[in-house]
């Protein structure tokens, strides 16, 4: 967890950088003039899922910061990021961001500066710089108070998290995290995988859960089980292969009893969303648009 200190600083160089590269308001987010004004080139020859092992051998660790199971990897020496060029580029935006914060951020640039070469960071030190990361690579990537501001005219709707991806460059997940997280309405996403029919019955795995602060004050917490079986409408879509889904109806036990929930599902063919509300939370809007390729 950061501290709002950390989070101060970081959208200080975030917001600098984006001045810099004459990247608010500008949609996409240009991520690659982000990226040229942070002095760091992406290496487009060499692709990190096809790399042989002994590639990462000769490359410095306390100059190299990896990322996500190596899908970005940044040399600090050559000032060169690699990429998993297979992900899509709305992901990649994301990945070069979380890159270019290990370098622009000054406290993590000077930790690596002064390690020698066979030095790594703590485990809980390097915890933390990747958290700082993300934290930086989602507040430049959704133009900070920008993206706010772009969804509040919008209805409660999947529609509306699959608008704001195009509109920025991100991923439908990213958008619909921060699309959660900073609603004003009372809403919740759960994000599911491995959707599998081995067993009696099938089932899928929580991967994240997240909630808006007004549902969270409403509902309290709601507590979910490792694994979800067929008892629940949303992981029989996901079962059978629902691509977008925007009727469904949930019943869940909160702090306040036993509450009936609309969701909508979607399924990337990665992970599952199901973003939930209220049966009596307002969801309409003036504001209509057509969204295509879900």
């Amino acid at each position: 967890m950061l501290d709002d200190f950390t989070k101060g600083e970081i959208a200080k160089v975030s917001h600098d950088l984006l001045k810099i590269s004459k990247g608010y308001d500008v949609f996409p987010t240009p991520v690659d003039k982000i990226l040229d004004c942070s002095n760091l080139i992406v290496n487009k020859t060499i692709n990190l899922s096809t790399v042989e092992p002994t590639f990462y051998n000769r490359l410095s660790i306390s100059f190299t910061q990896a990322f996500d199971k190596f899908r970005a990897l940044l040399d600090r020496r050559e000032k060169t990021i690699y990429l998993d060029l297979s992900q899509t580029r709305q992901r990649q935006n994301f990945v070069k961001l979380h890159e270019i914060g290990h370098e622009v951020l000054p406290w993590q640039k000077e930790t690596y500066e002064f390690l020698d070469s066979d030095d790594t960071l703590d485990p809980y030190q390097k915890e933390q710089f990747e958290a700082e990361a993300n934290f930086f690579a989602s507040l430049t990537l959704f133009q900070h108070n920008r993206f706010e501001k772009e969804m509040k005219p919008l209805p409660l709707s999947m529609d509306s998290a699959h608008y704001l991806a195009k509109r920025f460059g991100s991923s439908v997940h990213a958008a619909l995290r921060r699309y959660v997280e900073h609603s004003d309405c009372r809403c919740a996403l759960l994000i599911l995988q491995d959707i599998s029919g081995q067993g009696l019955f099938p089932q899928c795995t929580v991967r994240d859960y997240f909630t808006s602060p007004l549902f969270e004050k409403d509902f309290g917490k709601i507590e979910w089980n490792t694994t979800l079986g067929f008892t629940w409408s949303f992981v029989k879509d996901y079962y059978y292969k629902k691509k977008y889904k925007k009727d469904g109806q949930i019943s869940l036990k909160t702090s306040n009893g036993s509450v009936d929930f609309q969701y909508h599902f979607f399924d990337n063919s990665y992970n599952a969303f199901v973003l939930f509300f209220p049966m009596n939370e307002k969801t309409k809007s003036k504001i209509k648009f057509v969204v295509s390729g879900k």
